[in-house]
C-alpha cells in the first residue's frame, strides 16, 4: 500500500521535473526563507497525491526540486506535525517520497526550545541523539504491517543521526551537539515535563523531526538533524517568563541568516552517496 502511494506521488512530480535530488532538506518553523534559495520549480503540498497538507502557522507546505548551493535537492518549504490531527505515517510520508525521488541524504532543521544553560536564543545546535516518548508509547511511524523491499521489520536507532554528518556541521559551523526531545505538543511543555527532560540529559525539545528521522533512517537515508533555539525552555513554574508563539517566530528570524549561512557552506561539503 505505501509502495503503490509513493509511486502515485513520483509520478506526479516527475510530469513536472525530471530532477533526480541527492539531497532532501526538510525547512522547520520559521525557516522555510531559505527555499528562496533554490533554482527550480515549487509544488503545493495540495496537489500532490496523499501528500499532508501543512496547516501550522510558518509552514508555507510546498515540495520545491532543483539547485540549491551547487546541488539537486528536494526541499520541503515546511512539514506537517502529530499535533495538526495527522498518524505517524502521514507525517513520515513526504520522507518516504524524497526519498523514492532519489536522495540519500536528508537534512531536517527545527525550532526548538533550549534546555541546556549553555545555549542562547538563536543558537544552531546539530542533534547526535533523541527522546521520544510518544514513540515509546506506540506512536512509532514504522508500527503496523512491514514491507521488506522498503525496509527492515527493526531498525536501530544507534548511530541514527549519522556521525560523520554531525561531525561535518560541527566542523563547519562550530556547532555543539545536543540531545533532542520529541513532543506531540501543540502545547508548549509544563515546567514539571522540562525537568523531567533534562534530568534524562536532554539539551533541546520540539514537536517535530524524529517520526522523520526513523522513516529516513527505515529507508537507509544518511540524516543529519539542525535546531534552532527559538526559546529557553521554563523548568519552575516560579520562573515568571511565559512562552509564547510570538516569541518563537521572533527568534526564528534571529536563526534565519545563521542557517542560510550554515547551508551555503555545508550543503556543497555533504558526501555524495553512491548505491
Amino acid at each position: 500500500m505505501l509502495r503503490s502511494r509513493m509511486d502515485k506521488a513520483v509520478a506526479f512530480i516527475r510530469e513536472r521535473t525530471d530532477l533526480r535530488p541527492d539531497i532532501a532538506l526538510v525547512l522547520g518553523s520559521g525557516l522555510g526563507p531559505l527555499a528562496g534559495q533554490v533554482d527550480g520549480i515549487a509544488i503545493p503540498y495540495a496537489e500532490i497525491a496523499d501528500f499532508p497538507a501543512s496547516t501550522a502557522p510558518g509552514h508555507q507546505g510546498r515540495l520545491i526540486l532543483g539547485r540549491l548551493f551547487g546541488r539537486d535537492c528536494v526541499v520541503m518549504q515546511g512539514r506537517v506535525h502529530l499535533y495538526e490531527g495527522y498518524s505517524p505515517q502521514e507525517v513520515v510520508f513526504p520522507v518516504c517520497v524524497m526519498a523514492a525521488l532519489g536522495a540519500r541524504t536528508i537534512v531536517l532543521t527545527n525550532a526548538a526550545g533550549g534546555m541546556n544553560p549553555n545555549y542562547a536564543v538563536g543558537d544552531l545546535v546539530v542533534i547526535e541523539d533523541h527522546l521520544s516518548l510518544a514513540v515509546a508509547s506506540g506512536l512509532d511511524p514504522l508500527f503496523g504491517p512491514n514491507d521488506p523491499d522498503l525496509g527492515p521489520r527493526f531498525v536501530s536507532m544507534n548511530h541514527a543521526y549519522d556521525p560523520a554528518l554531525v561531525a561535518l556541521a560541527e566542523r563547519i559551523g562550530g556547532l555543539r551537539r545536543g540531545t533532542y526531545a520529541h513532543v506531540v505538543g501543540p502545547s508548549f511543555e509544563p515546567p514539571a515535563l522540562i525537568r523531567l527532560l533534562k534530568s534524562a540529559g536532554c539539551d533541546l525539545v520540539g514537536m517535530s523531526t524524529v517520526p522523520e528521522v526513523i522513516m529516513a533512517r527505515y529507508m537507509d537515508l544518511r540524516v543529519l538533524a539542525i535546531s534552532a533555539v527559538t526559546n529557553i525552555a521554563v523548568s519552575s513554574v516560579a520562573d515568571p517568563h511565559v512562552t509564547t508563539e510570538a516569541e518563537v517566530w521572533e527568534a526564528a528570524k534571529v536563526a534565519q541568516p545563521k542557517l542560510l549561512t550554515l547551508m551555503k557552506a555545508l550543503i556543497p561539503a555533504l558526501p555524495e552517496v553512491t548505491e
